[in-house]
């Protein structure tokens, strides 16, 4: 029995089982998913786990072993494939940004907001960029542009003044 066992580990008793069960396990698996690349995924993760247990796998056991690990990967493959066009359906119920009224809307509120922030002025644009897109604290952005912090405050509140009447309180 250890004969048999220490012969699956050798790569040339590898490579034969690999031969004589690959085109089959792949067929197997390819019925299940309809899906050429998942099931030449799914072989080829069935393989490296009989490459990892191959101590432990008789030759007489090797078919059965690919069969129901390749099972086993297809059904975790099902699970996870299920649970994402779950999600995927859930998330567009919720706000169903696909309806090109959304679409045009959400593409004309953001000229607006690049464009009041492209008319801002020099001084007032660098402090509002630095707060709101990298988030940088006001301490911050005082040490870099040198300063004071009292000053980068009431820059940025006339740079939201400004933007407020440009774009108006969303």
């Amino acid at each position: 029995m250890l004969k048999e066992l220490e012969k699956i580990c050798k790569p040339a008793v590898f490579e034969t089982i690999f031969k004589k069960y690959a085109r089959d396990v792949k067929q197997f698996v390819f019925f299940k998913t309809q899906d050429m690349d998942q099931a030449e995924d799914i072989l080829q993760e069935t393989f490296v786990k009989l490459w990892e247990n191959c101590d432990r796998v008789s030759y007489s056991k090797v078919k059965g072993f690919l069969y129901t690990t390749a099972n086993n990967l297809f059904l975790n493959w099902f699970k996870h494939r299920n649970v994402v066009r779950n999600h995927e359906k859930s998330s567009l119920s919720r706000n169903n940004p696909e309806s090109p009224e959304f679409v045009m809307l959400e593409k004309e509120f953001l000229e607006k907001i690049e464009k009041a922030i492209a008319d801002l002025p020099d001084t007032q644009r660098e402090v509002f960029l630095m707060s709101r897109m990298e988030k940088k604290k006001y301490a911050e952005i005082s040490e870099i542009l040198g300063i004071s912090v009292k000053a980068v405050e009431k820059r940025m509140h006339q740079a939201l003044k400004i933007m407020r009447e440009k774009i108006g309180n969303v």
